[in-house]
């Protein structure tokens, strides 16, 4: 099969396409034909070589995957040969067979294409678990969600406006972006690179927020923890900016403030896999009758993946980046008779 092997730490130039066998699953695995693949932060960051992949991941980068079934290991019962899926992978997307833990694979929501799907799993993935599962998002809270046109950030803005009923706010680079961000359910929008704090604040009369979601961290750590009401939370997703802050501790004593953070892929199956069903369970729904909607910024060709790694480090997407793995299924709608 054709898999993108990273031949060093680099630039897109370090990709480069060649031939390894065909893996097999084992027990509670699945083996996916793939369609389409999504291209993510995690991807250029494990290029790079500042991410490597955990123990006894493949070496192969690829987070998300839709495509189908071609064969199960030992113990998977729930998932037939031939179903489609999207999945969170432990890595190994790039290429034309992936193997994923079953608990880890979900059905392609009616309606959407095999691209479509595949820019699901890792974003949304990791939008529930930070604002969800680790910042306790309450109904009619406030929301500051930092880079809001990443597929993170859309998917964060769209789950806390329609599952919670949160206020939410979000920063962006550009006005292009900062107009996307209001489009996908943001009430406001503002420059992360200007005083987005004291703008906040002005636009909530005075007020804090209650949850931040952020992949920047370094410098503007404080800042942040200054804009928390109290009980607040501040989660990170990655530290772009910086691995080191230095921050009020007695402040965050005080006020009673969390600061946490997360990465899913060392995670077990077992947790990834109660991942998967609540989100099959809460938003899939939404994602069938279009509450909440996912957006492809390009659709690639699988022999052009520099190019798409190009984007995300020229950080021009708004949305998600798919790699096209089988240009005959990867567009194509899955037959609503074949779902997982």
């Amino acid at each position: 099969m054709r898999v993108v092997e990273i031949t060093r730490p680099g630039g897109p130039e370090v990709l480069r396409h060649v031939e390894r066998p065909v893996p097999r699953p084992g027990e509670g695995e699945v083996l996916v034909k793939v369609a389409a693949a999504g291209v993510n932060r995690p991807d250029i960051l494990q290029r790079r070589g500042l991410y490597p992949p955990p123990p006894g991941a493949t070496d192969i980068p690829g987070l998300d995957v839709a495509g189908i079934v071609h064969a199960a290991g030992p113990g998977v019962q729930d998932l037939a040969v031939g179903a489609a899926v999207c999945a969170l992978a432990n890595g190994g997307g790039y290429a034309d067979y992936c193997i994923v833990p079953a608990v880890q694979c979900m059905p392609v929501p009616r309606g959407l294409s095999f691209a479509e799907a595949a820019s699901l799993p890792e974003v949304f993935f990791t939008a529930w678990n930070n604002i969800v599962w680790l910042a306790r998002l309450a109904h009619g809270e406030t929301l500051l969600v930092h880079g809001g046109t990443s597929g993170v950030g859309m998917a964060g803005i769209q789950i806390a406006r329609r599952l919670f009923g949160a206020r939410v706010l979000a920063t962006a680079g550009s006005k292009e972006k900062r107009t996307v961000c209001l489009e996908t359910g943001a009430e406001a929008a503002f420059d992360y690179r200007g005083g987005w704090d004291v703008e906040i604040r002005y636009h909530l009369s005075g007020s804090g927020v209650d949850v931040i979601l952020d992949g920047q961290a370094g410098p503007a750590t404080q800042r942040q923890l200054d804009l928390l009401n109290p009980d607040g939370r501040l989660v990170f997703i990655a530290s772009h900016q910086g691995e080191f802050a230095e921050v009020n501790m007695r402040q965050l004593v005080r006020r009673r403030l969390t600061v946490t953070g997360s990465t899913l892929r060392p995670r077990s199956p077992d947790y990834k896999g109660r991942l998967a069903r609540e989100l099959v369970e809460r938003v899939w729904p939404l994602l069938e009758d279009g509450r909440i909607a996912t957006r492809i910024h390009a659709a690639v060709p699988f022999e052009e993946v520099q190019a798409a790694h190009a984007i995300l480090d020229e950080n021009r997407q708004i949305g998600k980046v798919v790699l096209i793995v089988d240009p005959a299924l990867g567009t194509s709608v899955p037959d609503p008779r074949h779902a997982a």
